[in-house]
């Protein structure tokens, strides 16, 4: 039997590189998809994150290097996210910006990759984070629309475009949704979530049993005021009243509720519900690292340092 490949870990800067610290963090209320974000495009959710983060460390934009962010379904015509964000969150034009995906852990890569460019001695202060939203994900048509689309660039008359309609079915017409699913083996992460399950040996109760804790907590965090500094109030169309909390908690939720759902993605013999899994959720969040030498001359006071990053 083969032996899995394993990804080489990050090693630890020398104790000669600069330190990276994380100064700050916001975010926008994170909420489920189809709600209050619908009409909202992923650039301007980061632009909510990055100015709230701007204006919690009353910090001058001109500081800023460099901004990168972690995205997985771009929007077509904002598929840099991070430089529209840069344009519209009021940072210098001449600040590069970046967008990185790799599934769940985009915005960590995003960190990660401002860390390595701070102990590398290239970037002084810095903003890295995550945007996604899922309430308007790209659909396209299927590849034999779109290849005549492009082809009908060409058509100079009636005839040739009645041309590049022969062999059309009336199927082909249906829209191609994209599946949030590894392309590589068309796992769902529901799917490869039973798999690890059933390997592991994690039962259906103990799921259950962290995932109500974990909303019960999480409501309890919003009724104490624990997310207050970080998230930043949002007012968005149509309706601009003020979002401050998640809405996707459930306070209420217990294992007996919990346990009544029917498993999502393995139907006969499954343990992952819609209940012990995350929702599907619109929303951005960003932090300020820096180096050492600019924490100091910025008269900055860091929450904490990265010592080393690592991702399998």
């Amino acid at each position: 039997m083969a032996r899995p490949v394993r990804s080489p870990r990050r090693k630890t800067p020398p104790s000669s590189s600069p330190t990276t610290y994380v100064v700050a963090g916001a975010r926008t209320p994170f909420l489920r998809s189809g709600t209050d974000y619908v009409d909202t495009l992923a650039y301007e959710l980061g632009v909510f994150a990055v100015k709230g983060l701007l204006e919690k460390t009353d910090l001058d934009p001109a500081s800023v290097e460099r901004l990168t962010m972690g995205c997985v379904l771009a929007e077509p015509r904002t598929t840099n996210v991070a430089r529209e964000i840069v344009l519209a969150a009021g940072l210098p034009q001449s600040v590069p910006a970046s967008t990185v995906t790799a599934a769940c852990i985009s915005a960590n890569v995003a960190i990660a990759s401002i860390h390595e460019a701070i102990a590398a001695g290239s970037l002084g202060v810095a903003i890295a984070g995550g945007v996604e939203t899922l309430s308007d994900v790209p659909i396209r048509y299927q590849r034999s629309v779109r290849k005549r689309l492009i082809a009908s660039q060409k058509a100079k008359s009636p005839v040739d475009y009645m041309k590049l309609l022969s062999g059309l079915k009336p199927q082909d017409l249906l829209p191609e949704t994209p599946a949030i699913a590894e392309f590589s083996t068309g796992q769902t992460m529901g799917e490869s979530a039973e798999r690890l399950a059933k390997r592991l040996g994690i039962s259906r109760e103990a799921q259950d049993a962290f995932a109500a804790a974990s909303h019960q907590q999480a409501h309890a965090a919003h009724e104490k005021g624990r997310y207050a500094e970080q998230i930043v109030p949002v007012r968005v169309a149509p309706r601009f009243g003020e979002l401050t909390r998640d809405n996707g908690v459930r306070g209420d939720t217990t294992p007996e509720k919990l346990a009544g759902l029917s498993p999502a993605f393995d139907k006969r013999f499954g343990s992952v519900t819609a209940g012990n899994s995350s929702f599907l959720t619109d929303g951005a969040a960003a932090c300020l690292l820096a180096s050492g030498a600019r924490v100091k001359a910025l008269g900055l006071t860091p929450l904490a340092r990265i010592v080393s990053t690592a991702w399998v």
